[in-house]
């Protein structure tokens, strides 16, 4: 027998927990599954086609990362969204990314990174994305930019860390056209005060920016919770 055939098995089995972890986080992104649903290993295999196997490796990982959590009787549930865990957590972002526009303003040259966000963001309301996807991606993408670029790759994994936490409430925020435009319009002023050397304006900017989001995506995710509850009633 080959090593290559003794090593298939974990593999494809590695394989298929990716799959159902991205599916499952998925669903609980667009509250296809709601705090307080039950389920079983088994009904999640049955449902993705896959065995129990990497069904318990991909929940086992969502629960490490505080979206689910299992009993010994009761079988796995979503956990309610801990609200004010999340708060706690967008205060970091507060704490992270005001030192990183702090430090992105005490350079004399602009890093090439920012280049790539006036390209997204300096541009005409017609060359604007309307997608909620979208939007999202490039929200986190704009944030995680101004980190990385500060220069400090620690801190940058720790704000990464923040951003994989909140994702599940935090792209709420664009499923209305007019946060996705309130989103444009304040991404750019930021992003102009960083080149402009305006510390003051650009960390003043960047804390409204964000605790308006905290307190958008709170209303948001409650309305959502609740349509998703309707729909299953």
């Amino acid at each position: 027998m080959s090593l290559s055939t003794v090593t298939a098995a974990p593999a494809q089995r590695a394989n298929l927990a990716e799959q159902v972890y991205a599916q499952l986080k998925a669903e609980l992104h667009d509250f296809t599954w709601v705090p307080g649903d039950r389920f079983s290993e088994a009904e999640i295999g049955q449902r993705v086609g896959v065995s129990r196997t990497p069904v318990r490796e991909a929940l086992f990982r969502l629960r490490n990362e505080g979206f689910l959590d299992v009993e010994s009787k009761t079988g796995w549930f979503v956990k309610p969204i801990d609200f004010g865990k999340l708060d706690e957590l967008y205060d970091l972002r507060i704490v992270l990314e005001l030192d990183a526009v702090a430090k992105l303003v005490a350079r004399h040259e602009d890093p090439p990174a920012l280049e790539t966000l006036k390209a997204v963001w300096l541009v005409p309301a017609a060359l604007r994305s309307a997608d909620a996807r979208a939007v999202g991606e490039l929200d986190e993408a704009f944030h995680a930019t101004l980190v990385s670029a500060a220069g400090n790759a620690e801190i940058a994994k720790v704000h990464q860390d923040v951003t994989e936490r909140i994702r599940i409430v935090r792209r709420l925020d664009f499923t209305r056209a007019d946060r996705i435009e309130a989103t444009y319009q304040e991404h750019a002023k930021i992003l102009r005060a960083v080149i402009q050397r305006k510390l003051d304006v650009a960390q003043m900017l960047l804390r409204a920016h964000i605790e308006q989001s905290k307190v958008e995506v709170r209303k948001i995710s409650l309305h959502a919770m609740h349509q998703a509850r309707q729909r299953g009633g």
